[in-house]
C-alpha cells in the first residue's frame, strides 16, 4: 500500500491497533493540551497517540511514516518556544503527534555515575531516583519545577542555571531515522548491547535486560559536556558561553529539536555537594559584573550558580508566580505537572464558551489575598536594589567566597549582600524560577492592555561589561513591563517583554533580533528555535541532514514545512551528515 493510499480512518485504526483504542486522541478538545504549546504555538492534528512502551512507539512511527504523514515528538510540552507543538496551518501533509510521557523509565548505571533515561523520564524523576545515591542530574529545579522531559533537553540542548555543567548534551544515545529514501531506521549509538532488531533492542531496555558487560565505556563518546566548565571560565573571549546553533554542541540526538525519533539517552550524573547561598543586590551593574569575573577565574572550583533578577522581574513573579511558588513550595515538583494538566482541561473547557483566561484570573485573584511568600531580607534588599544576584558555591569554596564579597561590598553605597540560611537560599532560587512564568499570568489578568508577550533568551559575549539592555525610545513606548533574569554568569539573559494592546509583537520581536545582532549576541541561548526564532544556516543544516524526507517535525527554525524541504535552500553548504557523526553501532533497516 502506498502512502497516498493510506486514508485517515486506516492510518487512525493502525495507530488503535498499536497502542490501545483510549491512547488514540482525536478531536479539538480531547487534544488540546497537547497540540497547544506552554507559552506558544498550536495547531492541528489528525491524532496525538499515547504509546506506553518502546516497542508501541516503534509501531507508532512505523505506521505513520509508512502513511507519509508528519510525525511531531513531544513528551512534557513544556517548551517555551513552541517546539514541540504545531504552528498553525501551511503543512503539506496531516500530523500524528506522539506523545511519550506514559514511557517512564530511569535506569540507573555504572554506580550511579550515568543513567539510561526512557522518553517520558522526567528531570524531576531523575533527581529523586539520584537522590539516595547522593547525586543529581544535569539540571536541578528550573524547567524540572514544570515536569520537563530529560530527552527534550538533549533534543534542544537545554541550559539550565548550573554554571559548571554546560548545556544538556550527550553523543550516546537510541534513535530512529528516516533517510533519504524515506526507509526508518533504528540506530543503536547508546553504548549498550542489546541485541540487532528494533524488537529485540527495544523490548530488552526497556525492560533493563542487559549485564554490565553490555555496557561500552568510549572515552570517544561523552555523556556530557566535557568543556563547558574552561569554556565558561575564558570571560575575555569575544563569544558567548553558550547558545542552540553552537555548531560544536550539534551531535545526533543532541540539539536534534524533533528530527530523530529518540527512544533513550545515556547521561552522565553528578555529586550533590553541600552549598551555601549569597544574597547580592546593587544599583550599579558594575558591582555584578566584577563579582562574575572574580568568581569565575579566582575561586579554586567554578560556582554553582549565578542568578540574576531585575527589581521589575522581581515584583511581576512576587505577584503573579505566586501560585507556582506556592504549590512547588507546599507539595514539591512532583505536583506541578498534574496541576497544569488540570488547568489545561479547564482553560479548554473555557475556551470553547469563547472565555480566555478564566483560571489564570480566578488563580491571580485568590493568591492576591495572601501575604507575601518570600523571606523579609529578600523584600529589604528588593527595596534597595535595582539588581539582585543569588550565588550558590559549594561549601569548600564558601570562605574564599565570603572574604571577597566583604571586601568587596565593604563601605559600598552601591550594593551589598547577605548569606542566607537554608530557608532563604531555597526560596530565592524557587522564586527565581516561579518568575518564568509569571509574564504569562500577568497577559492572561491583563488582557485589556496587553497584546502579547516577546520573549528572547539571549547569549551575550563572555567579555561584554554593558549587559544592561538600553532600549531605543520608541520601542520602550511599546512595553508595558521588561523582565530581564536568567544565568549570570553563563551570561545568558532571558528577556521578556509585555507589550501593549495594538502592538504587533511579531514585529516587536524582529526590531529586537536588530538590536541584538548590533551587540553581537546570540540567540537562542538554550531554549532552541522552536517556531519563533529563525535557525542560523548551521544549525538549519544540521537537520535536514538528519531529517532529509522532513518528516519529523518540520517548520523549526522557519524551515520548510513541505515534504522534502519543499524547494527551499534553507540549508546550502549543509555537511553531508551531523558533525561528529560516526557510523557505528547497530544500524538496523526496518
Amino acid at each position: 500500500m502506498t502512502a497516498a493510499a493510506v486514508s485517515r480512518e486506516a492510518l487512525l485504526d493502525q495507530l488503535r491497533e498499536a497502542v490501545g483504542a483510549a491512547h488514540v486522541l482525536t478531536g479539538d478538545q480531547a487534544t488540546r493540551r497537547f497540540r497547544k504549546g506552554h507559552r506558544t504555538g498550536e495547531g492541528p492534528v489528525l491524532a496525538v497517540v499515547r504509546p506506553g512502551t518502546l516497542l508501541e512507539q516503534w509501531r507508532v512511527l512505523q505506521a505513520a511514516v509508512a502513511a507519509g504523514r508528519i510525525v511531531i515528538l513531544q513528551a512534557a510540552n513544556t517548551g517555551l518556544t513552541g517546539g514541540s507543538t504545531p504552528d498553525g496551518d501551511g503543512y503539506d501533509r496531516e500530523i500524528v503527534l506522539v506523545s511519550t510521557l506514559r514511557i517512564t523509565g530511569v535506569q540507573v548505571i555504572a554506580d550511579g555515575a550515568q543513567v539510561v533515561c526512557l522518553p517520558g523520564a522526567t528531570l524531576d524523576r531523575l533527581e529523586q531516583a539520584l537522590a539516595p545515591l547522593g547525586r543529581e542530574p544535569h539540571s536541578v529545579i528550573g524547567s524540572s519545577c514544570i515536569g520537563a522531559s530529560v530527552l527534550g533537553g538533549i533534543c534542544n540542548n537545554s541550559g539550565g542555571a548550573l554554571v559548571r555543567r554546560g548545556p544538556a548534551y550527550t553523543q550516546l544515545a537510541l534513535y530512529a531515522q528516516v533517510r533519504e529514501d524515506g526507509s526508518l531506521h533504528l540506530v543503536n549509538h547508546l553504548g549498550i548491547a542489546l541485541g540487532s532488531t528494533p524488537e529485540e533492542i527495544l523490548t530488552r531496555l526497556q525492560s533493563g535486560d542487559y549485564a554490565e558487560a553490555d555496557i561500552a565505556h568510549d572515552p570517544q563518546r561523552a555523556a556530557s559536556d566535557p568543556n563547558y566548565g574552561e569554556h565558561v571560565r575564558a570571560i575575555d573571549a569575544d563569544t558567548p558561553a553558550r547558545f542552540n546553533a553552537d555548531p560544536s554542541r550539534l551531535f545526533e540526538a543532541s540539539g536534534s529539536a524533533g528530527r530523530l525519533c529518540l527512544f533513550a539517552v545515556r547521561l552522565d550524573t553528578f555529586p550533590k555537594e553541600p552549598s551555601t547561598v549569597f544574597y547580592l543586590g546593587s544599583n550599579d551593574p558594575g558591582d555584578l559584573t566584577a563579582v562574575r569575573r572574580h568568581l569565575l577565574t579566582a575561586l579554586p572550583r567554578l560556582p554553582i550558580a549565578g542568578e540574576y533578577i531585575h527589581r521589575t522581574a522581581y515584583d511581576i513573579g512576587e505577584k503573579y508566580g505566586k501560585d507556582t511558588f506556592l504549590l512547588i513550595d507546599r507539595f514539591g515538583t512532583a505536583r506541578v505537572p498534574a496541576a497544569f494538566a488540570f488547568k489545561s482541561r479547564i482553560d479548554g473547557f473555557f475556551e470553547r464558551l469563547g472565555l480566555r483566561g478564566v483560571s489564570d484570573r480566578l488563580i491571580q485573584a485568590a493568591t492576591g489575598l495572601l501575604p507575601s511568600h518570600l523571606p523579609a531580607r529578600m523584600r529589604q534588599w528588593r527595596d534597595r536594589y535595582e539588581h539582585h544576584l543569588l550565588v550558590r558555591v559549594s561549601d569548600d569554596t564558601a570562605d574564599a567566597t565570603r572574604a571577597f564579597l566583604s571586601e568587596h561590598f565593604g563601605g559600598s553605597a552601591s550594593g551589598g549582600y547577605f548569606e542566607c540560611d537554608a530557608e532563604e537560599g531555597r526560596k530565592a532560587f524557587l522564586h527565581r524560577f516561579a518568575i518564568a512564568g509569571a509574564a504569562i499570568r500577568y497577559r492572561e489578568a491583563h488582557r485589556r492592555d496587553v497584546e502579547d508577550i516577546v520573549a528572547l533568551d539571549v547569549a551575550l559575549r563572555r567579555n561584554d561589561r554593558d549587559w544592561v539592555e538600553q532600549l531605543p525610545a520608541e520601542i520602550e513606548a511599546d512595553v508595558v513591563h521588561k523582565l530581564y533574569y536568567g544565568h549570570f554568569f553563563c551570561h545568558v539573559f532571558h528577556q521578556d517583554y509585555i507589550v501593549k494592546k495594538g502592538v504587533d509583537p511579531v514585529a516587536m520581536e524582529h526590531r529586537m533580533w536588530t538590536l541584538l545582532d548590533a551587540r553581537r549576541a546570540e540567540y537562542p541561548a538554550e531554549h532552541n528555535v522552536g517556531h519563533l526564532y529563525v535557525a542560523k544556516p548551521a544549525l538549519a543544516g544540521f537537520y535536514r541532514a538528519l531529517d532529509p524526507t522532513n518528516t519529523l517535525n518540520p517548520g523549526i527554525g522557519h524551515t520548510s514545512k513541505l515534504r522534502g524541504w519543499g524547494d527551499g535552500e534553507c540549508c546550502a553548504g549543509a555537511p553531508a551528515w551531523p558533525q561528529g557523526y560516526r557510523e557505528t553501532g547497530s544500524d538496523t533497516p526496518q
